[in-house]
């Protein structure tokens, strides 16, 4: 039978992990509600990042906030980013590195576009004060794929949460 402190030591493992996913539920969530202020939370000050196997690396909370902004931000341009199978190792005291499975998909109004993405994200995460923060971050590809939504007999965007009511009815 477990020692009452090697419970509470696995409970504690179990809580960090879960928090973790939290975490990054969190970040996908605010990414595609662009809700800036609490996606910057998200990180730590020195945070880094390496999207799309590092052709966008960024390194400092404002230099990946300006870049999600400046990818995210306009209102016609809508994503989805969904992460799952999370493998997430604690690796040290207030250490932990994770691995998830990802699909995003992208509309662009603007220019009519969409886009379809496979990729893995690995991620580094740190905890500040008993919180746990994003410290790096970034995803390789497994696959992208893009059309001309016009392209698309019968394809009609019906609805958006950035829209006012009249122009989603």
């Amino acid at each position: 039978m477990a020692r009452p402190e090697e419970l509470e030591a696995r409970l504690r493992r179990l809580e960090d992990i879960e928090a973790i996913k939290r975490l990054k539920y969190r970040y996908f969530r605010t990414l595609d509600c662009k809700l800036w202020d609490e996606l910057a939370e998200c990180f730590t000050p020195d945070a880094t990042t390496d999207y799309s196997e590092g052709q966008y690396h960024f390194q400092g909370i404002y230099a990946i906030m300006k870049f999600l902004q400046r990818a995210m931000a306009r209102y016609d341009f809508f994503g989805m980013h969904q992460g799952h199978h999370p493998e997430i190792e604690l690796t040290g005291e207030g250490m932990a590195r994770g691995t998830w499975a990802a699909h995003n998909y992208m509309i662009d109004t603007r220019q009519d576009r969409a886009m379809l993405m496979a990729a893995f994200y690995h991620d580094e995460y740190v905890r500040v004060d008993g919180e746990w923060k994003i410290r790096h971050t970034g995803y390789q590809r497994v696959f992208e794929e893009s059309w001309d939504r016009q392209e698309t007999p019968g394809l009609e965007l019906t609805a958006n949460m950035f829209a006012t009511s009249a122009e989603s009815a």
